[in-house]
């Protein structure tokens, strides 16, 4: 900690954190071990953020990240959706295809960003907003995959047919991103994806990457 910083600050936004990255929420006991602060502490850090819905408390005592945070979480989407803007504006372009930003909510795959090329006769439609399965579709598989392979070799994804009859995907995913867990690809009405657009495509979710960090 620094003379500019607040230390209650810094340890509600750790129990945040440290609730976020549990199902099963956490107790006043197993907060204080891990902060390493006495349970007087956590019951004030909690009380606190519990009057901004921030956390919750079940009937059995354990803390959970509260409905509060969704409405923070609203004013994400528009800041990634700007910086991943230009690289989807590049790949639609060069690949001639429709470029997408998606991210993971709960298990399912969102739409968050979508650019269509301007050149082509005719593409595929695909709108912001757009939900489907983490387990159907390059964009889903993508992210899937980036959770079972090393952060520096995250590789892209092809698929055909499985949102859409007759459109292929390719899609990488975001590394190296805190806090934001997605992939950049594209999808085309073709019977399989030409060899360029795998290396493109992870390229642009490098550009995507290194814009939101």
């Amino acid at each position: 900690m620094t003379a500019e910083t607040s230390q209650t600050l810094d340890r509600g936004l750790k129990v945040l954190k440290l609730l976020a990255d549990t199902d099963h929420g956490l107790t006043v006991t197993e907060l204080s071990t891990k902060l390493g602060v006495n349970r007087t502490v956590v019951y004030r850090l909690l009380a606190t953020l519990e009057q901004h819905s921030l956390v919750r408390r079940d009937l059995g005592g354990r803390a959970r990240v509260g409905l509060g945070v969704l409405r923070l979480g609203r004013q994400v989407h528009p800041l990634v959706r700007e910086a991943a803007l230009p690289a989807l504006r590049a790949l639609a372009e060069d690949i001639g295809a429709t470029a997408h930003l998606t991210l993971v909510d709960g298990t399912e795959a969102l739409a968050v960003a979508v650019v269509e090329p301007t050149w082509t006769d005719y593409h595929v439609a695909y709108r912001a907003g757009f939900r489907h399965p983490l387990d159907r579709g390059a964009a889903g598989r993508a992210i899937l995959a980036a959770r079972r392979t090393p952060p520096d070799d995250p590789g892209y994804t092809l698929t055909h047919g499985e949102l859409e009859a007759g459109a292929s995907g390719a899609a990488a995913p975001l590394i190296g991103v805190t806090g934001v867990e997605g992939s950049v690809g594209v999808v085309m009405l073709a019977d399989a994806v030409p060899e360029r657009v795998g290396a493109r495509v992870v390229d642009a979710a490098r550009e995507v990457a290194e814009a939101l960090r």
